[in-house]
C-alpha cells in the first residue's frame, strides 16, 4: 500500500468517525480539502503525490490527537479556558502518548495545528497566541548522536550484507532511512575520485524519493565499508531494482537487534538509538571532523539559508570537542620542546664524553713517546759507560733528545691547561 492509499484511508476513517463530534469532522474535512490544495499548487502537481500524502496522513493523525485532548468539544465553542488548560498540562507533563510518557514533540502540535490553519479555521488562533504568547519556538530537545567506533559496532554485528548496506548508507549519506529504502539500483553510480584514485559511489537522491523539505541533490560516500558493500550488492541487482527489498519497518528491526547485541547507546542522555539518530550523529560527526556548517548543512540537504544545523552544533558533540584538543595540543606542543632539550643535553654530554675520549688517547700516545724517549737516553748512557761510543757521539745524541724531553714537555702542559678547561 502506497502513502496515497494510505492518506484515503486514514481521511475517511477521521471524517466517518461517530466517535468525533460532527462539528469537528466538518472543521477537519475543510481543513484537509486546504490542504490538499496548497501542497498541489507549492509542489506543483496535479494531483497529490507519495510525499505531499505522508504529510496529510500525519495532519490527520494529529487532528485525532487534539480533538481527543480537548474531550471531543467542538473547536468553534473552545473558550481560552480549553486552550489553557491543554497548553499547560503540555507543558507541565500531564499529557501523554500510548507509551503512557509525556508528549515530547509538542512544537509539532503547536506549529501545525494549534498556531495554524485549523486554529484559523476554528476562529480561535487569535486565543491560542494569547494563551501561548510566552511560549518558544526553540527546540528544547538536545540532538542525539552515537560516534563513529559506535556505529562500527552496530555495522559489524549485522547478519547480512544488505543490512550493512542500509546502515552504511543511513550513517555515510545521512539521509532519512524512508529515503533510502527507496533508491534503486540506477541511483548509485560507481566512480574513480580523481585526487585519491580511490572508488567511490555517487548517490542519486531524486526529489521524489525525499521529504518536501529537502533538497534533491548527488552525494558522494566518505567511507571504504560503504564502496565494499555496495559493489557487493549492486552486482546482484537488476538497473531499475529497488536496492534493498525490506520497508522502514524492518530497518527499525534490524537497528533495534544490533542496538540490543553491542549495548551502544546515544550521547549525551544514554538513549537507544533509532534509524533518526543515524543522521543527526553524521552530522555532528562530520562537524566535529572539521566540515564546516555549510558543508554539512548542504550534505543534510537543507537549504542554505536553513538554520536547522543550529540544532546539529551540540556542544557535547563540537564545542568540547576542540577546546579539549587545543589543550591536548599544547601540552603535547610543550613536551616537544622539553623532549628537544634533552636532546640537545644529550648531544652536548656526548659531544664532551667524545672529545675526552679523544684527548685520553692523545695523552695515552704522549706519554708511550715520553717513556720512549727516557729509554733511548738510558740505552745510550749505558753504550757510553761501557765504552761502545765515544764521548763526541754521545753528547750529539744526549742533546738531541734533551730537545725531543724539552718539546714533550711543552705539549703535556698543553694537555693539563685542557683536561682543566673540560672540567670546569
Amino acid at each position: 500500500m502506497d502513502w496515497k492509499q494510505k492518506y484515503e484511508r486514514a481521511k475517511a476513517r477521521l471524517l466517518d468517525d461517530s466517535g468525533i463530534c460532527k462539528e469537528n469532522r466538518e472543521l477537519f474535512s475543510e481543513f484537509l480539502a486546504f490542504e490538499e490544495y496548497k501542497l498541489k499548487r507549492k509542489n506543483g502537481n496535479r494531483s497529490i503525490d507519495d510525499n505531499s500524502s505522508k504529510t496529510l496522513v500525519a495532519y490527520t493523525s494529529r487532528l485525532r490527537v487534539v480533538n481527543r485532548w480537548f474531550q471531543n468539544k467542538p473547536w468553534k465553542q473552545l473558550q481560552k479556558s480549553d486552550i489553557r488548560r491543554v497548553y499547560d498540562d503540555l507543558e507541565d507533563g500531564k499529557i501523554y502518548n500510548r507509551r503512557g510518557e509525556p508528549i515530547r514533540d509538542r512544537q509539532s502540535f503547536y506549529n501545525l495545528i494549534l498556531r495554524s490553519k485549523p486554529f484559523e479555521l476554528a476562529g480561535k488562533k487569535s486565543l491560542v497566541m494569547e494563551v501561548m504568547q510566552f511560549s518558544s519556538n526553540r527546540p528544547r530537545q538536545e540532538v542525539r548522536f552515537i560516534k563513529e567506533e559506535d556505529f562500527r559496532k552496530l555495522a559489524e554485528v549485522s547478519s547480512k550484507a544488505e543490512h550493512r548496506v542500509f546502515l552504511w548508507l543511513c550513517w555515510d549519506i545521512g539521509e532519512n532511512a524512508a529515503s533510502i529504502l527507496k533508491l534503486r539500483k540506477r541511483d548509485c553510480i560507481r566512480q574513480i575520485n580523481e585526487h585519491t584514485r580511490e572508488p567511490e559511489y555517487v548517490i542519486n537522491l531524486r526529489k521524489e524519493i525525499l521529504k518536501r523539505s529537502r533538497r534533491s541533490r548527488s552525494e558522494l560516500t566518505n567511507y571504504r565499508e560503504t564502496v565494499e558493500y555496495l559493489d557487493q550488492h549492486l552486482a546482484r541487482l537488476a538497473e531499475d531494482e529497488l536496492l534493498l527489498d525490506f520497508g522502514h519497518g524492518w530497518g527499525k528491526k534490524l537497528l533495534l537487534r544490533t542496538v540490543e547485541k553491542t549495548g551502544v547507546r546515544c550521547l549525551p542522555g544514554g538513549q537507544r538509538v533509532t534509524l533518526k539518530d543515524l543522521r543527526s550523529s553524521m552530522a555532528c560527526d562530520l562537524l566535529a571532523k572539521g566540515w564546516s556548517r555549510d558543508e554539512v548543512n548542504a550534505r543534510l540537504g537543507h537549504a542554505p539559508s536553513s538554520k536547522e544545523i543550529d540544532r546539529y552544533i551540540n556542544y557535547l558533540a563540537i564545542d568540547r570537542v576542540k577546546p579539549k584538543r587545543k589543550l591536548q595540543e599544547h601540552q603535547a606542543g610543550k613536551l616537544m620542546v622539553e623532549l628537544a632539550e634533552m636532546g640537545d643535553r644529550e648531544k652536548l654530554m656526548l659531544s664532551r664524553f667524545q672529545s675526552l675520549k679523544e684527548s685520553s688517547k692523545a695523552q695515552i700516545r704522549h706519554l708511550r713517546n715520553l717513556l720512549d724517549i727516557h729509554s733511548q737516553i738510558a740505552g745510550l748512557t749505558v753504550q757510553y759507560q761501557m765504552g761502545k761510543i765515544d764521548g763526541g757521539h754521545y753528547g750529539r745524541l744526549l742533546l738531541r733528545y734533551h730537545s725531543e724531553l724539552v718539546k714533550a714537555g711543552a705539549e703535556t702542559d698543553e694537555f693539563e691547561l685542557g683536561v682543566d678547561n673540560k672540567s670546569e
